[in-house]
């Protein structure tokens, strides 16, 4: 099982295959996370990324099954559709309707995800914040950001407020989060420990957007997470600084997710800080 890749050529005939399925994909870092890990566990494991246009999933799926795939990562646009296919779902997957990670098990196809997890680890390394008993804001209410707001009630958070641009998605983000979530206006960021932005604002070529949270709400003692990696430092969370606020980048939470998907998959830990070695040296967007 192990390679040392130095001395032999790599991937070998027997390699085992994970990949990443989306559309787009090309510019997914899972796979330069993943085989970086790899490399350091010293496992003849090989990541790729598998370009699956929307409706493809399916017949994607029933090829992984049939290729004997190890196990994929899933983003956009197939997280919800994911969900319908696999065998059985983890706990978190089922509560929030959407998987980010397929494992094979036995020949058992389960649906995780990882988001939630790798966003509180992201918190735990970027701003040592522990959610417990502690005022939340989540802006945003797509699938992200749903993780992220059961991620934090199953922490303990006191609150957790949605913001959202419809009603009736942020009072389904909210339900996630029981008694202690409720729908929230961008105001209340002013009096949350924790701001997260869950919107795609301030990706490249969103960049214009208007954000759900004006960073000029928040201030000093105040915890700022924005989920986007790409640019490192989005407008949104620059302003946020600025402000006082401790600024929490995306990246972290797709190291986490990632390490928590290859641990899954090989039943090894993952060394985490390779892999955010990997992800720090393709250098800042």
């Amino acid at each position: 099982m192990n390679a040392d890749r130095r001395d032999a050529p790599w991937p070998t005939a027997s390699s085992q295959v994970v990949g990443v399925m989306g559309d787009p994909v090309s510019h997914s870092l899972s796979p330069l996370l993943h085989n970086a890990a790899f490399a350091t566990v010293g496992l003849d494991w090989v990541s790729v990324a598998f370009a699956v246009p929307r409706g493809a999933l399916e017949e994607a799926v029933a090829g992984l099954r049939a290729l004997g795939i190890r196990g994929a990562s899933v983003t956009m646009p197939h997280k919800i559709d994911a969900s319908r296919l696999v065998d059985r779902l983890s706990p978190t997957a089922d509560a929030l309707g959407a998987v980010n990670c397929l494992v094979f098990e036995h020949g058992t196809l389960v649906g995780h995800n990882t988001d939630g997890e790798g966003f509180l680890e992201a918190l735990r390394r970027g701003a040592g914040f522990d959610p417990a008993g502690r005022r939340c804001l989540v802006a945003g209410t797509g699938g992200a950001a749903r993780a992220v707001v059961l991620a934090l009630a199953r922490e303990g958070a006191a609150e957790v407020v949605v913001v959202g641009r419809t009603p009736g998605h942020a009072e389904a983000a909210a339900a996630l989060a029981g008694g202690t979530g409720r729908v929230g206006v961008a105001g209340d960021a002013a009096g949350a420990e924790l701001v997260v932005d869950a919107t795609p604002v301030g990706m490249a070529g969103a960049a214009d957007l208007v954000p759900l949270v004006d960073p000029g709400l928040l201030h000093p003692g105040q915890v700022a997470a924005d989920l986007v990696y790409e640019p490192r430092v989005t407008r949104w969370l620059g302003e946020a600084v600025s402000r006082g606020a401790l600024g929490v980048g995306g990246l972290g939470m797709l190291v986490h997710q990632a390490a928590a998907q290859l641990a899954l998959w090989t039943g090894h830990p993952a060394p985490v800080e390779t892999m955010w070695a990997a992800a720090q040296a393709v250098g800042p967007g």
